[in-house]
């Protein structure tokens, strides 16, 4: 029952979302898994392709508190996590005061993080792992569920400073977002260059003496668009996560996600050729982490109480890529880490 119940809430919750979002199905899909985790996610793609507004979407299908941080070169770490000021009472005595920041949310968009100084992108470090934030010396907790969904722009364009090993290693997932197809294309500019509905005010007729116009059938089921609904809350996430920290993995199983995770390791013997060659470093164990987790709940989505081997394989692309770093051999021969990981699956026995 709790199984069913599980997967047709997640349902639900992806079908509110795709109201609002064109294509992005697997994006999406893996979001839900690391948010039901309780995991950071990282979304790399350019400009434009809706990373901002599937957060938000996010936000509101969940009803969960939300804030939005701009990531800037001049963005302060102040002005993320808040700091102490002055305040004067009545009397006239002074005393500090904690501003809290942005970071003080359930859900926290860090847009375009790589677009800031690596001094700012460090002050999310406590808030992504500990769920908490220091300030002056007293240590804060920060709402639950917390979740910091960042985008970055490709390291390729102009203004962007590479995110530190450390702070990538936090984020459960990384995802990257393609350029939509023909067709989506098509629906996307549909939606938001499409005729909207009109609303004849008061005053319009009275300034025009007219009556108020009546929409035909046809443009009314053209330019009306049910938006998302709220679908779950805070509480719900929370039974979520702790249904999916239930389920269960054979030992045979979990023994071929740790194989994994030490397959990308070049310095290791037992390591396959392909990471000798192509790898500078491996996951930390927080990749391993990352598999067991999000496998669990893909698990729960499908319906099953028991994380198959093919869970794994599919749950290590988002978890592994962000963790492993390629070398010279590889940029030159045009490997990414999605292609370095599929070799290290296909060298990987169960």
């Amino acid at each position: 029952m709790e199984i069913q119940e599980f997967s047709k809430t997640v349902a639900q919750i992806e079908q509110e979302i795709a109201k609002e979002m064109i294509g992005l199905k697997g994006i999406i899909h893996n979001v839900l898994i690391a948010v039901i985790s309780g995991g950071n996610v990282l979304l790399e793609g350019v400009p434009g392709l809706g990373k901002t507004r599937l957060v938000k979407t996010l936000s509101k299908v969940l009803d969960l508190d939300f804030k939005r941080i701009q990531f800037t070169p001049d963005l302060m770490p102040s002005d993320v996590v808040g700091t102490n000021i002055l305040v004067r009472d009545e009397q006239g005595n002074s005393a500090f005061r904690f501003q809290a920041g942005p970071v003080f949310s359930n859900l926290v968009l860090a847009d375009e993080i790589n677009r800031a100084t690596p001094k700012t992108q460090s002050a999310l470090l406590e808030a992504m792992q500990e769920h908490t934030v220091t300030v002056g010396g007293v240590t804060r907790e920060l709402p639950q569920p917390y979740f910091v969904l960042a985008t970055q722009n490709p390291l390729e364009q102009e203004g962007t400073y590479p995110l530190p090993e450390a702070q990538l290693d936090r984020f459960l997932f990384k995802l990257l977002l393609d350029m939509p197809s023909l067709d989506e294309l098509h629906r996307i500019v549909d939606l938001t260059t499409g005729v909207q509905p009109m609303i004849a005010s008061s005053t319009s007729n009275s300034l025009n003496n007219t009556e108020p116009l009546e929409a035909s059938e046809s443009s009314v089921n053209f330019s009306k668009q049910e938006g998302a609904q709220k679908i779950a809350d805070a509480t719900t996430i929370l039974q979520l996560k702790q249904l999916a920290a239930q389920v269960p993995v054979a030992k045979p199983v979990q023994d071929y996600a740790l194989r994994l995770v030490m397959n990308t390791h070049p310095q290791l013997d037992t390591s396959p050729e392909v990471t000798k060659r192509l790898a500078r470093y491996g996951s930390s164990p927080r990749g391993a982490q990352a598999i067991i987790q999000g496998a669990k709940v893909q698990a729960l989505m499908d319906g099953r109480y028991n994380v198959s081997f093919e869970d794994i394989r599919n749950i290590a692309y988002p978890a592994l890529r962000h963790r492993i770093s390629l070398n010279y051999q590889a940029v030159s021969e045009g490997k990414n880490s999605d292609a370095v990981i599929q070799d290290i699956i296909n060298a990987t026995d169960e």
